[in-house]
């Protein structure tokens, strides 16, 4: 059996070895679906009980915390400042069709320390009862340059941790 998986729509700003530092990790797991995943990766005040890389999540015009189209928030992570957040793609998976979920996060300030990304999710079912959950950043600016030349890379081991623990909530939500 053949298969063909899904991949992140990038916005040509972003797009993968363009900027200044990029991340891809996947995760493929038997036993979870994606309609067990998606809700801990969309409600924000669940983050923080499985990634401990993430803090200080806000909600600046009152929405959330459940992330939707559109919907602005902020965030601390990697040491940085609270970012400011916008979900720019949100679509739930549905039968045969991958959940999608995209944010850009900005820094402002001067220029070594302004921060531009957008950070994608795709959330998809695969034949055999399994699940494939990828996340990538694409990021612009001087601190991300600098995160890129550190070994190893703590934005990689951090999306690594933040997929673990997505999918440990996941498999615990499950069980019990």
């Amino acid at each position: 059996m053949t298969t063909t998986q899904n991949a992140i729509d990038w916005p040509e700003k972003y797009l993968p070895g363009t900027g200044d530092n990029f991340v891809s990790n996947e995760v493929i797991v038997r036993g979870l679906r994606a309609d067990d995943v998606w809700p801990l990766l969309t409600d924000t005040s669940v983050w923080e009980s499985y990634y401990d890389n993430v803090a200080g999540i806000s909600f600046p015009d009152g929405d959330g915390p459940v992330l939707r189209d559109g919907v602005r928030f902020g965030f601390a992570t990697f040491g940085f400042p609270p970012l400011d957040a916008r979900v720019v793609e949100f679509a739930a998976p549905a039968d045969g069709v991958p959940g999608r979920l995209s944010w850009t996060a900005r820094q402002d300030g001067p220029p070594k320390e302004r921060l531009d990304v957008l950070h994608a999710w795709l959330v998809e079912d695969l034949p055999g009862g399994r699940v494939r959950v990828l996340t990538q950043e694409s990021q612009l600016g001087q601190p991300a340059a600098k995160l890129s030349r550190q070994t190893p890379n703590p934005m990689l081991n951090g999306h690594q941790a933040w997929l673990d623990g997505l999918v440990d909530a996941a498999r615990r939500r499950v069980a019990g």
